[in-house]
This record gives structure tokens, sequence and C-alpha cells, in this order.
């Protein structure tokens, strides 16, 4: 699904303009990376939570010069889905060959 299709279904279920339910969308992903680029976590009960996750420092290869290089540490954003959400998922979403 994309964000215009994220945008037409709430529209259509909440029988609102395409344009508020634009920018109520929009606000909503701005709040997130907003308050991630603080350094917070945001959490939704009963569905997930946006968190900050700090991968650790590590040595790589660049394979093209044969060398290693050192990874700094460094945060990545990332989503963990509550439990409820997973487990509807897991039973209803049949398994893709």
């Amino acid at each position: 699904m994309t964000k215009a299709e994220l945008v037409n279904s709430i529209s259509s279920r909440l029988g609102t303009e395409k344009a508020e339910t634009q920018k109520i969308v929009e606000a909503f992903m701005h709040e997130i990376k907003s308050a991630m680029s603080n350094g917070d976590n945001v959490y939704l009960r009963g569905f997930g939570s946006f968190i900050i996750k700090t991968r650790a420092a590590k040595t790589g290869r660049n394979i093209s010069k044969n060398t290693a290089i050192e990874i700094p540490a460094h945060n990545i954003p990332a989503f963990k889905p509550a439990k409820t959400f997973s487990e509807k998922i897991k039973t209803k979403v049949p398994v893709k060959k």
C-alpha cells in the first residue's frame, strides 16, 4: 500500500476530503520523524513502537580493494509491532510462496 492509497482508504472510511486526510497523514509522519530525531521512541498501544536501535561498531571488508574498514557505531530507526498486531498477521495472512 502506498501513501496515496492509505490516504484514499482513510478518507473514504471517515468521509473526509482527501486533501485534509493527506495533511493529517503527513503531520503524523512528521511527528514520528521529529520525535525520533530528538532521540525519543514513539509507542502506539495495540499497533507497535517506533524505536531507535544502536548498531555496534564492527569491522567490514572492501572487497574491491581487499582491505578492512571500520564501520562506526550508529543509530537506526526500527519498528517493533505490538504482540496482538503480530499475532493477527501470523494467523490471517497466508504465507507467500
